[in-house]
């Protein structure tokens, strides 16, 4: 069912200082670009700010200094985006799941699910699992034997979380995810494989969203710990032993090797590398598709990628860099030269 609030009413709810008409309705959020009347839009960016020229929204979202930016009504907070984000959860809550198990999910012996959850068709709760207040687990998802679930859980359809682990509050959860999977862990003896049982656990507290398809491996012989507030985005490898500071956001096809250690507030771009048994400092940035290959001590923003360029340029820049070693020892042996010129003079 659809909402719609008085501009003036979400101001109340959310805060914020409203300028202008704050009886318009506002129905849903939209870019400057394609905002109708009944839409809320925002800036944030001052690239777009002829946008407010032309934009049809019904009001906007402000900072302080672009108040007098445009005669829309407007709501001006200390930070836009951010308020944009409450405003669409407002008008976009999570659809209500009624409490129950569907008689089509499969029930372990020992399990404890809290009346108020939503357990769907052909779901799987192994034994002894506990499911808390108001979470809602998707068609096809497994939960495995003891697991812990706490309140107001969202499992989107056929998410795994594997035996033991431990999931705090609010946790969303999209479909592929796999939780708890075993860490890559083999000795070499005598030319073959063995496997090394992964006796960890994988923990993760509360306010965490996992998107589709990341797998998150439990520990070797310690658990995998995920922080308050992280936020991991589709197709993320998280291995074994891995521990991820509070509120660290990753984006799509990272990939952490084992034993590594992020700190908190840490933003990793996507498809980066961080290779295992490194330590990453609070408030680290790592750019999109940087191998990190050693630890990083301080906070700051860190790459290690080359920008794009036109092929054969590219090429030719390869080729150089091959003999970068080979040039660095030529202007070494240049210089000391050059001293040697200068003694004699």
């Amino acid at each position: 069912m659809s909402v719609s609030y008085r501009l003036a009413d979400i101001a109340a709810k959310l805060g914020g200082r409203v300028l202008g008409d704050g009886g318009v309705r506002i129905a849903q959020v939209a870019t400057l670009e394609i905002a109708q009347p009944q839409h809320i839009s925002f800036l944030t960016n001052s690239k777009y700010r002829a946008q407010l020229d032309t934009t049809k929204a019904g009001a906007v979202i402000l900072g302080e200094a672009d108040a007098d930016a445009t005669d829309l009504p407007r709501i001006i907070s200390g930070n836009p985006y951010a308020y944009f984000a409450r405003v669409s959860a407002l008008l976009n809550p999570f659809p209500e799941a009624s409490p129950g198990v569907h008689p089509g999910a499969v029930i372990g012996e020992g399990a404890k699910i809290d009346a108020t959850a939503s357990v769907a068709a052909t779901a799987v709760i192994g034994d002894g699992a506990v499911i808390g207040a108001f979470s809602v687990i998707g068609e096809g998802c497994c939960i495995g034997a003891n697991t812990v679930i706490g309140s107001r859980a969202r499992l989107y359809p056929r998410v795994v979380v594997y035996r033991d682990c431990v999931i705090g509050d609010n946790l969303i959860a999209h479909s592929g995810a796999v939780i708890g999977s075993d860490g890559f862990g083999f000795a070499m003896d005598e030319g073959l494989w063995i496997k090394i049982p992964q006796t960890g656990r994988v923990v993760i507290g509360d306010d965490v969203e996992i998107g589709a398809n990341t797998t998150i491996d439990r520990g070797a012989l310690n658990d995998t710990v995920i922080g308050d507030g992280v936020k991991l985005d589709n197709q993320i490898q998280v291995a074994h032993n891995v521990r991820i500071g509070a509120h660290t956001a990753i984006a799509g096809c990272a990939g952490i090797a084992g034993s590594a250690v992020i700190g908190r507030y840490c933003l990793i771009g996507g498809g980066a590398r961080i290779l295992g048994h490194l330590e990453l400092a609070d408030h680290v940035e790592i750019a999109a598709h940087t191998l990190v290959g050693k630890s990083i001590r301080e906070a700051g923003s860190y790459a290690a990628i080359f920008p794009f360029s036109k092929t054969g340029e590219w090429r030719k820049n390869a080729v150089h860099l091959r003999h970068l070693d080979d040039l660095a020892k030529r202007i070494k042996t240049l210089e000391q030269e050059v001293e040697l010129l200068k003694g004699k003079d």
